[in-house]
């Protein structure tokens, strides 16, 4: 039988940070601080992960400061490597409602954070939200609670946050899984000269419904109109919490996530994965980021869009839980 031993918090975290907040569960088990809107969401695994998300007090920097950080916490302990499942740009841990619980039917120790700045955190009194803050949560985080190297999962642009958090963290990272791994781009690039203004509109066109779908309609391939609808009301519910917007703001004017020049610096050995039909980040970058990580394996999930752990997610696990037992897939 699996321990359930995992995730109480450090002896002294709360006494360093100040007020602290409870929270309660609501009749249906989803926690008090997530929007109402998780009421309306038919996907019964969007749902069952939601209900166990929960806030875990997260010291920042060298202050007694604390941000109640969003997380869903492994049910077992393992004796492999724990994996940190991280999420794509403007997303948060329900993003892996369906690779989760396959990884945990494996028994791989299973972490799914929320990125600093986006997710269900509680950032009402909002600290930066750039690359460097992003980085020094995560960290913070790793040292109070899994505190042991780490196979750590990025999708997207959470791919970049990955291989920066890496090449700065090293004895905090084990291996890397890089899904369809957006890690080319150059920052948040002219949005970093915008008045605030206009920046703040752009951001608001984020969380639309009809942009949202449209994203769906690039990212996955042949799903009905009604499971992108519900997906989209999944993909855009962090994005009713009240300091979202600021947070958004605050990440694209700093400049973001420029990780180009890091690749090459990642001493972990690394697992690529790859949708062979997305739309969104071309197959040729790719081979590209095979070429430049120095000990990489590529993986390519066929008929499938940007988001493998969404769309494909028995794979994924499938290939995740070997690469995390040693295997080279």
């Amino acid at each position: 039988m699996l321990a359930l031993t995992v995730g109480s918090a450090p002896i002294g975290a709360t006494s360093k940070c100040r007020n602290l907040r409870g929270f309660r569960v609501s009749a249906d088990g989803f926690p008090s601080f997530l929007p109402k809107e998780i009421e309306r969401i038919k996907d019964p695994f969007a749902r069952k992960l939601a209900q166990r998300i929960e806030r875990l007090p997260v010291q920042i920097g060298f202050s007694e400061s604390c941000i109640m950080s969003s997380c869903v916490k492994p049910l077992i302990k393992s004796e492999t490597n724990p994996v940190v499942l991280l999420h794509g740009f403007d997303s948060s841990c329900l993003e892996w409602r369906y690779t989760y619980p396959l990884l945990e039917e494996a028994g791989v120790e299973t972490w799914a954070v929320d990125v600093l700045g986006w997710g269900f955190s509680d950032l009402e009194r909002l600290p930066s939200c750039n690359v460097e803050s992003k980085r020094d949560h995560l960290f913070q985080l790793w040292k109070s609670y899994i505190k042991r190297p780490m196979v750590l999962v990025g999708p997207s642009l959470g791919a970049a946050v990955a291989i920066d958090f890496a090449v700065n963290h090293s004895e905090a990272v084990e291996k890397l899984v890089l899904i369809d791994a957006s890690v080319y781009a150059e920052g948040t690039g002219n949005l970093t000269k915008l008045p605030r203004t206009v920046a703040y509109a752009g951001v608001s066109l984020l969380k639309s419904i009809p942009l949202r779908l449209y994203a769906n309609f690039l990212a996955f391939n042949n799903i009905s109109f009604s499971t992108s609808l519900d997906w989209t009301n999944v993909g855009r519910l962090h994005c009713l919490l009240p300091w979202w917007e600021d947070a958004t703001v605050d990440f694209m004017i700093s400049g973001g996530y420029n990780v180009s020049t890091h690749i090459k610096q990642v001493k972990q050995e690394s697992l690529i994965i790859w949708g062979e039909d997305d739309k969104i980040v071309s197959n040729k970058l790719a081979v590209r980021l095979h070429c430049e990580l120095p000990n990489a394996i590529v993986r390519q999930i066929p008929n499938c869009g940007h988001l493998p752990h969404v769309e494909k997610p028995n794979l994924v696990a499938e290939v995740v839980a070997d690469f995390v037992r040693g295997s080279r897939c």
